[in-house]
């Protein structure tokens, strides 16, 4: 069961990734586990492999922890045969007044878009589907008319085409990234209209410059990329979650002039996706 009301229907604005967030969709991670190794993360812990009971109980302080923060959370339902439904980031990304659909990259993970689709339907939401194969939202980071997307194993650049056909007053931009990494958010997140976290070695020289024109960046190392250091949730008014975990990364923040929030759900990265991964925007204000 869709765990929202009617009575909130068409209330949906998204224009970057630092405004207030007022509403989210989130999945809690009943039945979270990792199947097959899609990630270096995943391939770390394949072995010992995820304790959903723990993953649980952090998704709860999770959703506690919007809640504390004015967000509205809706709860998509879990469903067996999807695994990684905790990332709700990759089914669909909201830009300005619709909800765009993914097509998803990967036969694990078709068919739970079609459980945002339905949702989206009921509601009376805004929304279009990207029918090229194949675009995740994990790869989509927005900001005012500003739109990056990752070239990665789950986004194609025939769907970054569609996506800037369906959205003629933005400028879509493509970002090529090492192969080895899963989504662009794993690697760059924007965390104010002047600042973003990147693992710089990711990417060309060339893109790195491009970003620099428009961010200061600040920089995420080795170890903390694997920890999902540059994957933190603004909540807005320059508060943001992060794992305790990537201490450079909240250090750096903090000196910045950021709120950090340390929130441990070191049992759901094991997956290889953190707070961003875990949270679908749909209205920010």
């Amino acid at each position: 069961m869709l765990m929202e009301s009617k009575d909130s229907k068409g209330k949906i604005s998204c224009n970057n990734e630092y405004d207030r967030l007022e509403r989210v969709l989130v999945c809690p991670p009943a039945f979270m586990k990792i199947e097959e190794a899609i990630n270096e993360t995943q391939k770390h812990f394949l072995d010992e492999n995820i304790d959903q009971e723990k993953a649980m109980e952090q998704h709860r302080e999770f959703i506690q922890a919007l809640h504390e923060h004015g967000s509205d959370v809706i709860q998509l339902p879990p469903i067996n045969k999807f695994p990684e439904q905790v990332f709700t980031r990759d089914i669909g990304f909201t830009i300005g007044d619709t909800v765009f659909i993914s097509t998803m990259g990967t036969k694990m993970r078709t068919g739970e878009e079609v459980i945002l689709q339905d949702w989206l339907e009921e509601m009376g939401i805004k929304h279009e589907k990207i029918e090229s194969f194949a675009i995740e939202g994990g790869d989509v980071v927005v900001d005012g008319s500003k739109v990056w997307v990752g070239v990665s194993s789950r986004t194609t650049e025939k769907a970054i085409e569609e996506l800037q056909s369906k959205l003629p007053d933005y400028q879509v931009m493509a970002v090529p990234f090492d192969s080895q990494f899963l989504h662009l958010d794993c690697l760059f997140n924007i965390v104010s209209p002047t600042e973003a976290l990147i693992y710089s070695k990711a990417f060309s020289k060339e893109m790195v410059e491009r970003f620099a024109a428009h961010y200061t960046l600040i920089e995420v190392n080795d170890g903390e990329q694997f920890t999902m250091g540059p994957n933190v949730l603004s909540l807005g008014d320059r508060t943001l979650l992060s794992l305790p975990v990537n201490k450079e990364v909240n250090k750096e923040l903090a000196l910045s002039g950021y709120k950090v929030i340390e929130l441990d759900i070191s049992e759901i990265i094991k997956s290889g996706g953190s707070f961003r991964c875990c949270s679908l925007p749909i209205k920010r204000a």
